[in-house]
């Protein structure tokens, strides 16, 4: 058997693009292939419903190797092993955080981020923080308030030396990015940057201990599309690489320096996608400051999965978006990896979700084997086509603000800050219209489901400075789900929480698909729905609704049936409970002219239309 040289499948013939075409015409029974099957991304790119190999015959990527420049296949040839990373907040108890990352380096984590006070750090702060921790083993990065980062750098590479380390074997970060702060903030904080090729000088002999950062995660978190993150963490690298070369740092010291903190959204493909293009965009923006060598042109990637999309209500469903996250992240190959908790958004997180985030991770490690191998999705022709797109677009958009002075000055300007919050804006109003689906808050909610007490954490952070007190305009942030979770939240807070009776009649088929949709509409308010088989009669339907003490009737039956039965029902109920009509019958004029106003459908504004009924309801 093992002389047989036979190709599977060779008895079958290939069709061609224009056979699949043609099969694909038929089936969609002249409704236009364009508007049914393609899809336009967020993007600014067509996403086709099939690619062949034919698609990928003028790209590069599918070329490349591991290990090998321009990196879009990973920085690595032999595993696509990354480190497992958990932050903590140190504060002014450097030995609680200690204790707490001894535990954690017992449970699979062999990263840790440690976020400092604001105080002045001190050598004693050092030798408490880092008792017993093996720091040639064991990935660690600091990050404390911007003004002491040359301190902490002295006294680090003094703590390095006292312990004997081997200067090579010293992997993590000191966190420096004066950007950030103004993004965040909206503090100019141009007069920090004198600081960073000192920074970079006291470091120059740690090879893998990197000191320049990036934080497009909060871009991410702030909304951003994934070619916007792209492209304006290209455009921050850059402006941070043209600096310190323009402040005479050594090109390939320098690009040694720079980490990159990015986000990971929920589009599984294009995030895997976004990492590989990520790599090969910054390998040759690098290598146009001509580094001695290629390996100075390796972009080091901690991922973070996303804040943005996670939820209070329901919150258990954070647990699938970030293991999906996580799972992009991993196939995209980066270097480090923090799963952020599922009750991030409502509390500090417990010991029970920090472990259940690590073991996220581990999952995928341990059991799934994903840093067995190197850039798994490579030859795929959708994950290279997206590769691809998306290196265009977040090009162009380097580009762009190359062209308007560079990032720092786009960011003065507030070039950045309003695009991405034009975004947050878009996305909110999408949301508001399930153009964007919140599983669990906009679609299919718990009906069920009370706050008991949770409330949406604010974080200072991440929170812009008032505008008359900014110096440059400040990202807005919010969760996608924060509008409908205030909603949700002021009605479980109402004197009497409204129940919503579903009134069936008519048309099997179309009663319960539109009560379905109603009670699903509804509830993302916190409303109590209560649904029903079918009523013989409208007058049994709204006896059995004012017996529930129902405050709103939603009559459900079919387009047509609407004409015999939404009037009389209406009159009947004669105002002791809001009526709604379940969909947008071809007879509307004729019932709202009858004086029924309220109807639901596919094309509502969901927020909007809550909102007005709790208004109606006195909430």
């Amino acid at each position: 058997m093992s002389n047989i040289k036979e190709k599977l499948f060779t008895e079958f013939t290939a069709p061609t693009t224009q056979e699949w075409l043609d099969k694909i015409e038929v089936d969609l029974k002249g409704a236009d292939f364009q508007k049914r099957l393609v899809w336009r991304s967020n993007e600014g790119f067509n996403v086709q419903p099939f690619y062949r190999r034919e698609d990928l015959a003028n790209l590069k990527t599918p070329d490349a190797l591991p290990g090998e420049f321009p990196f879009v296949r990973g920085n690595k040839k032999n595993s696509n092993e990354w480190y497992v990373r958990q932050n903590i907040v140190v504060g002014g108890d450097p030995v609680a955080a200690n204790k707490k990352a001894l535990d954690i380096l017992m449970k699979g984590v062999d990263s840790i981020g440690f976020k400092l006070g604001h105080d002045e750090v001190s050598a004693e702060y050092i030798e408490a923080l880092l008792k017993d921790i093996r720091l040639d083993i064991v990935e660690v990065s600091y990050r404390a308030c911007l003004r002491h980062a040359l301190e902490l750098a002295d006294l680090l590479v003094a703590y390095f030396e006292k312990k004997g380390y081997d200067k090579e074997k010293i992997v993590g970060g000191l966190g420096f990015d004066p950007i950030e702060r103004m993004l965040m903030k909206g503090k100019d904080s141009t007069f920090l940057l004198p600081d960073m090729p000192k920074l970079v000088e006291k470091l120059k002999d740690y090879p893998n201990l990197r000191c320049v950062m990036v934080h497009s995660d909060l871009l991410n978190n702030s909304g951003a599309y994934i070619v916007q993150e792209l492209g304006y963490a290209l455009a921050w690298g850059n402006e941070y690489l043209q600096q310190l070369t323009d402040a005479g740092v050594d090109a390939d010291l320098a690009a040694s320096k720079i980490k990159f903190y990015m986000g990971v959204s929920e589009n599984y493909f294009m995030e895997i996608a976004k990492f590989r293009a990520a790599r090969m965009l910054w390998a040759q923006i690098v290598k146009q400051y001509e580094p001695k060598c290629d390996c100075s042109c390796k972009m080091i990637i901690n991922a973070s999965t996303s804040t943005y999309n996670q939820t209070v209500f329901d919150s258990y469903v954070n647990l699938l978006r970030s293991q999906t996250e996580a799972m992009s992240a991993a196939l995209g190959g980066v270097h480090s990896l923090v799963v952020t908790p599922f009750d991030a958004p409502y509390e500090k997180p417990t010991d029970f979700s920090e472990r259940i985030a690590r073991n996220q991770q581990l999952l995928i490690k341990e059991e799934s084997h994903f840093d067995r191998i190197v850039d798994a999705s490579a030859g795929s022709y959708y994950i290279e086509h997206l590769t691809d797109a998306l290196a265009q677009e977040g090009w162009k958009l380097f580009l762009k603000i190359e062209d308007e002075g560079g990032f720092l000055e786009a960011v003065k300007k507030g070039i950045v800050q309003d695009d991405i919050n034009a975004t947050n804006v878009k996305r909110h109003g999408d949301a508001a219209k399930r153009k964007e689906f919140i599983l669990g808050t906009n679609q299919f909610p718990n009906f069920t489901e009370k706050s008991e007490g949770k409330q949406p954490m604010v974080c200072c952070d991440c929170v812009a400075t008032h505008a008359g007190d900014a110096d440059v305009p400040g990202l807005k942030t919010s969760r996608l789900a924060s509008d409908f979770e205030t909603l949700r939240l002021t009605t479980e807070k109402a004197a009497k929480v409204p129940v919503a009776f579903m009134l069936t009649i008519g048309n099997l088929a179309m009663r319960q698909a539109r009560a379905q949709f109603s009670c699903n509409f509804l509830a993302c308010a916190g409303y109590k729905v209560i649904d029903n088989l079918g009523f013989k009669t409208v007058e049994e339907g709204v006896d059995a609704a004012l017996e529930a003490k129902a405050d709103i009737v939603v009559i459900c039956s079919s387009d047509d049936e609407y004409a015999e039965y939404a009037i009389p029902a209406f009159k009947y109920l004669n105002g002791r409970a809001m009526f709604v009509v379940a969909g947008a019958p071809a007879c509307m004029e004729d019932l709202k002219a009858a004086g029924i106003e309220n109807y639901i459908h596919v094309k509502c504004n969901v927020l909007e239309t809550l909102k007005e009924y709790n208004q109606k309801l006195g909430i």
